[in-house]
Order: C-alpha cells, then sequence, then structure tokens
C-alpha cells in the first residue's frame, strides 16, 4: 500500500537538485515598422525573455514635433514596440495611433505619443516613462532606447551632399539623389553620445541578437553608430543574425544586392554576422509593379549561394502582401524563429 511518506532531512541533502528551464534572451535591434514586425512574430514565441533596443533618431510627423517643442526623446518607434509586445495589440493600437483633430495644439499628435510624452514628464526620464507604458499594457519584455542622449542623423552623399534629419533622408525630395556614402549622429546638447547602459548588459546576457529588419541607414545603423554598441556587439558570445530586407529603397538601398545590405551592416558592427534570415518568395507581379513605381524592388535572396561564407542561413517564405505593403508575415516569422531556438537549444 502507498501512502504518504515524510522525507528526513538527512535524504532531502542527498536528493539531486531539480532546475527549472531558464528561458532564452533574445535581444533585437532596430526601429520603425520592421520591428514592429520582429516583436510580433517573438511575442508569440514561448521560453523566451524579449529586450527591444530601439534607435531614437525618428524626426518625423508628431514625433518630430514633440521633439522639436518639448526635448523629450523621440517617442514613436518605442510605442511601436510597445503595441507589439502587448496582449493587447489590437485594441490598443487602435486607441493609442488615434489622431486628435479638434485641438489646435494637439491636431496630428497621436495619444499614445501623448501619454509616453506625459508619463516621460511625470516620473523625470524617458526610460521610466517608457517602463511605466510597458506595464499599462502589459508588454510581454523590456524596451530600451539606445541612448538617452538627444541627436541628429546625418547622411553624407557620394556627391559630399549632408542631409539633416531621419525624416529628409528617408524621403528623397526628388527621384534622384546620390548614393549615401557614410551616415553620422550629431549630439545637441552633450559633447558626445553614449550607449544606454542596460542595453550593453542586454546584449552581454543575450543568447541570441537579432538585427533588423527595417529601412537600413535609418532605423538600423542609427543602433549600431551610437559609441558603445558595435564594441558591445563584437563582445558578444550570442550569434548575431540579420534579419534581411524584402524589398530595397530609394534613396537608402536603391540597387542594393544581399550582400550589399550585409557589407554594409558588418561594417557598422566592426564583425562578421554569424547568420542570415530570409524571405525566398518573390512577391507577385502587380505588387512588385507597385514597388517599381517607387523605384523599390525585390531583394532576390538565394539560400545556396556559395558566397555566404561561414554566415548560417535561415530562409523561407515569410511573406506578408496583405494591403499594398510588403512586410514580413509575424505568424511565418515566429514558425521560423521557433525552430531556430529550438535548435539552438538541442543540437
Amino acid at each position: 500500500m502507498l501512502g504518504n511518506r515524510s522525507t528526513s532531512p538527512e535524504e532531502f541533502r542527498t536528493m539531486p537538485e531539480k532546475h527549472a528551464p531558464t528561458n532564452s534572451n533574445i535581444v533585437t535591434i532596430g526601429g520603425g515598422s520592421g520591428q514592429h514586425a520582429l516583436l510580433s512574430a517573438l511575442r508569440e514565441i514561448e521560453a523566451i525573455d524579449i529586450t527591444a533596443v530601439v534607435s531614437m533618431v525618428d524626426s518625423g510627423g508628431s514625433t518630430g514635433r514633440l521633439r522639436d517643442e518639448l526635448g523629450i526623446l523621440p517617442p514613436g518607434d518605442i510605442l511601436k514596440c510597445v503595441l507589439a509586445l502587448s496582449p493587447h495589440h489590437e485594441f490598443a493600437r487602435q486607441i493609442l495611433q488615434k489622431r486628435f483633430q479638434k485641438d489646435r495644439r494637439l491636431a496630428g499628435h497621436n495619444a499614445g505619443n501623448m501619454l509616453l510624452t506625459m508619463l516621460t514628464r511625470y516620473t523625470g526620464n524617458f526610460p521610466a516613462g517608457v517602463a511605466a507604458l510597458s506595464e499599462i499594457l502589459d508588454a510581454r519584455g523590456t524596451i530600451l532606447p539606445v541612448t538617452v542622449d538627444q541627436a541628429t542623423l546625418v547622411a553624407e552623399l557620394t556627391d559630399g551632399t549632408r542631409i539633416c534629419g531621419e525624416q529628409a533622408i528617408d524621403i528623397p525630395r526628388s527621384h534622384q539623389r546620390q548614393k549615401i556614402h557614410d551616415i553620422f549622429l550629431v549630439p545637441h546638447h552633450a559633447s558626445a553620445i553614449q550607449v544606454y547602459p542596460p542595453v550593453v548588459t542586454a546584449i552581454a546576457k543575450a543568447d541570441y541578437i537579432l538585427i533588423g529588419p527595417g529601412d537600413l541607414f535609418t532605423s538600423i545603423i542609427p543602433n549600431l553608430i551610437v559609441p558603445g554598441v558595435s564594441e558591445a556587439l563584437q563582445n558578444a558570445k550570442a550569434p548575431l543574425l540579420y534579419l534581411l530586407n524584402i524589398m530595397t529603397k530609394f534613396g537608402e538601398t536603391h540597387n542594393f544586392k544581399v550582400m550589399d545590405f550585409v557589407a554594409r551592416l558588418e561594417a557598422s558592427i566592426g564583425k562578421p554576422i554569424d547568420g542570415i534570415i530570409g524571405n525566398t518568395k518573390r512577391p507577385v507581379d502587380a505588387v512588385c509593379k507597385r514597388y517599381e513605381a517607387h523605384q523599390a524592388e525585390y531583394v532576390a535572396f538565394d539560400p545556396d549561394d556559395p558566397g555566404w561564407a561561414h554566415r548560417t542561413i535561415h530562409a523561407d517564405d515569410l511573406i506578408d502582401t496583405d494591403g499594398n505593403i510588403v512586410r514580413h508575415h509575424p505568424q511565418k516569422l515566429a514558425r521560423l524563429l521557433r525552430t531556430l531556438f529550438t535548435q539552438g537549444k538541442n543540437p
């Protein structure tokens, strides 16, 4: 007969310890709609802890106005990340991305940017405001600005022309423009810009570091050129994985091939990346033609190209063409990443 049996202190001390399985630490680096798509995918994956590192150079729309008028760090990309990681994302997006129309001062601003601005003012600093907004929306993960120093993004073109501001770089004023030769940050108030220290800690503890997708010169590289970030990535033990863009973008990556993206990314990091995550399905012709009208093209990705050398390739149909915009499909991306993380734990 089996019954309850107490364990003596001596027996307890000799019993093997049972450790709960630990989650994988995932760090993402980027900004804009690309990071929103990635975080939407990661939100659906179990047994991971997410830290999103977000670019702080957005200068357009409501974000740009708040930055100029109130001197705060740009809230727009951070807000997208919080919404992506929230289990209430569908409802929250409807409310927090709604734009004011009636009040003259508020017109054009969205509710989320205004709420994050108020939380920043009340808590006394931007990261605390971000943490408070994340708490409100039950965001799954930690969202960190890459820096808390205000700066303007400047692009130098091949003809020597300089363009100031993320929005001006992002949206060319004409149908012809020289290629971007270099990109750098100009601090507003301090003599130099520094990485936000928790970013370095997160990179050091990461099991996987996912860079991209997103606009190469206005969403991704602005993170990497913040002093301290490339050094942290060079010292990182985690593999660096690059989520390749599906389409090029005029004014930034016009006529870029896959290795052009990779070469510019690696030059900014100062270290070769370990792997590439790429989409293998070409958008339908009608969608490609719409993009061609804006001088954007499909980035043809061949996972069997011998030029990948040491880099591991993770390729699949990752495309989402719901509507007129080509982007990564969160569920397809989640399926690929879930497999990648599982294989990493069980090689």
